[in-house]
């Protein structure tokens, strides 16, 4: 199989791995983890020299980055019924494109804070103050995108489901452990959830509960 995804679905590879299920894409998953050194060998740093899942190596196109790997393949592949999850007009595409950075720049250090702090690490090294500071800070971004769902958008780059929202709500998946971050953000909840909802995406997750 040409197209290849390196890195397990409880990590950042799950982006690319939901994407490439909304697409219907055959592929195959090398569930490669981020502990214990699978990610040093000279082989692995052959194709992403950093050191990091996930890798998208399609027909030896190399891709490294979570978000680079899922816009790259969202561009690159149609849907299977049809249409594209990348934006179809020069205007769908800058929403695309300015959404996944904002995640990057705006949400992601905070979310995986809380996330850190209140579901992951053992008990008696989480701080639940950092977890708390973050989640204060993530009230403003939250707040931005409450505002532009606000005008009965269903979704973030036009009026249908792109790799935008894969993008954005795959690092906003990581606040669910703490569900009051979202209490006063109804609409920013509701979207997240048919987000979630989403077969591809329990698809994706369920390569997590395989390995």
């Amino acid at each position: 199989m040409s197209l290849k995804i390196y890195g397990i679905a409880a990590s950042r590879a799950g982006r690319p791995l939901w994407v490439a299920h909304e697409l219907g894409l055959s592929y195959e998953h090398i569930p490669t983890p981020y502990a214990g050194g699978a990610t040093r060998t000279p082989d692995f740093l052959k194709l992403n020299p950093n050191g990091h899942i996930p890798v998208v190596d399609d027909h030896g196109v190399i891709v490294w980055e979570s978000m680079a790997c899922a816009l790259y393949l969202a561009q690159r592949y149609p849907l299977a019924g049809g249409g594209s999850l990348a934006g179809n007009t020069p205007a769908e595409q800058a929403d695309v494109l300015r959404w996944t950075f904002w995640a990057v720049t705006e949400c992601e250090k905070d979310a995986l804070a809380v996330l850190m702090h209140t579901a992951v690490m053992p008990e008696d090294r989480r701080k639940p103050e950092l977890a708390q500071e973050a989640g204060a800070r993530l009230q403003v971004p939250l707040a931005v995108l409450e505002q532009h769902l606000s005008d009965g958008r269903p979704h973030l780059a036009g009026e249908r489901f792109t790799v935008a929202d894969v993008c954005v709500a795959s690092v906003l998946g990581w606040l669910q452990p703490v569900p009051a971050l979202l209490a006063d953000k109804p609409l920013v909840a509701a979207w997240l959830k048919r987000c979630l909802s989403r077969e591809a995406h329990k698809q994706a997750r369920a390569l997590g509960r395989k390995a």
